[in-house]
């Protein structure tokens, strides 16, 4: 099969470098289980550009650490000839350092994409299965009949109790949650 994996708040916690900036640059706090929508409406829409842009600097990028589970999970997948597609809304001055960070990590994968439309791009390389954070990717996946996964967050929540979403707590539990559809598409893809 062929799985796209977004990076922030899917590979790695995102949220504790992005509300950590905040504070320092604006003097927003900008709690976790208080973030219940993907609006974050205590900044100002060029607040929130400047914040993204910085946490995608080299040096943010390259002391992420993922989450328990991550990369053992989709090197897994990858050795049992799964196609891997990294995509990330991150200006594509974030490509080389995200390469980088992946090499790093030790994450197999076959195509970084970094853009601002992650969808049209997962379309036009057929991706079955496309594991992202963002509400309004999980849903645009579904319209284009890519099965969407997630781990939980507060802003995703409401998404997985009432949407056809494979949602999980951690990246063991994700794990498990896709086997069954992973196992299938392999089947389909050697039958």
């Amino acid at each position: 099969m062929r799985i796209a994996i977004d990076i922030d708040s899917t590979l790695y916690h995102y949220w504790d470098l992005f509300s950590l900036l905040a504070r320092r640059r604006f003097g927003v706090t900008l709690p976790y289980e208080e973030q219940v929508t993907y609006d974050v409406s205590p900044l100002r829409q060029e607040q929130l550009a400047a914040l993204v842009s910085e946490t995608h600097r080299s040096e943010h990028i390259l002391s992420a650490t993922p989450y328990d589970g991550a990369v053992d999970t989709i090197r897994a997948w990858h050795e049992a000839g799964h196609f891997i597609h990294v995509t990330s809304h991150r200006a594509e001055t974030a490509h080389e350092p995200t390469v980088a960070w992946l090499q790093r990590i030790g994450l197999p994968f076959d195509e970084l994409y970094c853009s601002f439309d992650k969808i049209s791009r997962c379309r036009q390389i057929q991706i079955d299965v496309l594991i992202d954070d963002s509400p309004e990717n999980i849903l645009r996946a579904q319209d284009e009949g890519i099965v969407p996964a997630t781990i939980a967050h507060p802003w995703n929540r409401e998404l997985c109790e009432e949407e056809a979403v494979i949602c999980a707590a951690d990246w063991h539990q994700l794990g498990e949650r896709l086997a069954p559809l992973l196992a299938a598409g392999a089947v389909q893809a050697r039958g």
